[in-house]
């Protein structure tokens, strides 16, 4: 029998307190962290859906994992147990721990990046692209049409453009491509899932090609879940096969653990070719540690290892999804823009329909996010031009291809009335929608100006 009421396939055993603020005093915290959420402590935000990433409840297990950390420098038996827990997954030999996934990709895309190469993904997420244009190589976004259309219903619409990948791959030349990288689920596009037969897809044409396929793998398991739900011949198939089909199409695979394994810290990368794994070995040890380690504490590795079984069990993944659609239903039921249908780890609000009269130079994205602070003290992420834009050579802004403001879900973590909440809050911004006013920067750096960025607000537009 199926229930109105999701409810969460856990109990609480612990709390964090958190402590209520009011809007005054939130208003002052946003100038005193000039208009940038990542710049606000935590204890100034109520409810956080900042990101996904790291910010996870782990389980008993988990926690009693931390007890069984082998914390030995070399040989760690904690090691062994996450080794095979990602060999049982993925069926690559070659494995690596780092403490995070931007760690991972800097020494992947660092080993297959330089200038005059040209990196392909369908949507490539923000360390993504800052680690491999920092090599001097170009990195190429390739969504679907239907990606970029936030009220189309597509059931994968993180899918890479087929076409558009053997044109690049032509225009460029094979032996130019650094690597094409398949984000699942598609994070900067809405966090869409992508499809087994995209893969597939893939997969044959960097065969044909000798080029390397690698899937960044972070949300693997929600993405099985759609694949499971949406695309015919796997109704009959677990969520784990469904994952390890996906793998078994690539050459090797980058994974923040801090998602879909549902740990705070750790990541790892892997494949199957040994020479270039031996190339990957040597930069890892000179940065991030021994190859038993590479950066993690032991207790960590037991907690991915645990996390990465975790993550497949059905009564979780129904949760997960059905508790992140709830919230995505209820917002565009009344009358919230969003991006549809709704995906796994997050929902993600269509800034420049809500903030319409806000032009994309002034940022409408940064503007709601900073408006659902003030309103109810949630913090969430722009994923638009604050992130993505930029000046061409010329001088001229160039936006991004959506202002979405991304609310990502951490894990096992808020209750139906911290999403209830979140709900109410939504119907005092449409109140107020038209009154929003944009933002100018004022200070940033180069790279992933977004996370370190400095804001002021612009003025309130009087009609004469």
């Amino acid at each position: 029998m199926q229930f109105k009421t999701i409810i969460e396939p856990f109990k609480i055993k612990v709390i964090e307190p958190i402590r209520i603020t009011t809007e005054e005093e939130r208003i002052k915290y946003l100038e005193e962290a000039s208009y940038n959420l990542f710049s606000l402590k935590s204890d100034q935000v109520l409810i956080d859906f900042l990101t996904d990433s790291g910010t996870s409840a782990m389980s008993d297990n988990q926690w009693a994992g931390l007890m069984l950390g082998d914390e030995s420098y070399a040989g760690s038996k904690s090691w062994d147990r996450m080794k095979e827990s990602i060999h049982a997954l993925t069926g690559y030999p070659f494995i690596f721990p780092t403490h995070q996934g931007r760690a991972a990709e800097r020494i992947v895309y660092g080993k297959l990046g330089a200038k005059g190469k040209v990196f392909i993904s369908n949507t490539h997420f923000d360390t993504t692209r800052a680690n491999i244009e920092v090599t001097g190589a170009e990195a190429f976004d390739i969504p679907i049409p239907e990606a970029k259309e936030t009220s189309v219903l597509h059931p994968f619409k993180g899918n890479m453009d087929i076409e558009k990948l053997e044109s690049l791959i032509t225009k460029h030349g094979k032996e130019n491509i650094g690597a094409v990288i398949l984000t699942v689920t598609n994070n900067s596009s809405g966090g869409q899932p992508v499809s087994m037969d995209n893969a597939k897809q893939i997969s044959k044409i960097c065969k044909k090609n000798g080029v390397v396929f690698i899937l960044d793998c972070c949300r693997i398991a929600e993405n099985s879940y759609f694949i499971k739900h949406r695309e015919d011949g796997f109704e009959n198939t677990t969520y784990f096969e469904i994952a390890q089909q996906m793998f078994s199409l690539a050459d090797g695979c980058i994974m923040s653990a801090k998602k879909d394994a549902i740990v705070n810290m750790g990541g790892f990368f892997a494949f199957k070719d040994k020479d270039f794994a031996d190339k990957c070995r040597e930069t890892l040890i000179i940065t991030e540690g021994y190859i038993t380690y590479g950066g993690l504490s032991g207790r960590d590795m037991e907690t991915i290892a645990t996390g990465l079984h975790e993550v497949f069990d059905p009564d979780y993944l129904h949760y997960r999804i059905s508790s992140t659609a709830y919230l995505g239903k209820k917002l565009h039921e009344m009358g919230v823009p969003v991006m549809l249908p709704i995906g796994g780890h997050a929902v993600y609000v269509d800034a420049k329909k809500l903030y319409s009269h806000i032009p994309p130079e002034s940022y409408p994205g940064q503007a709601l996010a900073c408006d659902l602070y003030i309103k109810g003290g949630i913090r969430s992420c722009e994923i638009g031009s604050v992130m993505s834009g930029h000046n061409d050579a010329e001088g001229n802004f160039v936006c991004a291809p959506m202002e979405l403001v991304r609310l990502a879900i951490p894990r096992r973590v808020y209750t139906q009335s911290h999403v209830e909440y979140v709900i109410e809050v939504f119907e005092k911004i449409l109140e107020e929608h038209e009154k929003a006013t944009g933002l100018e920067i004022i200070e940033a750096p180069r790279f992933l100006r977004h996370f370190t960025a400095k804001f002021r607000k612009l003025p309130v537009l009087t009609e004469v």
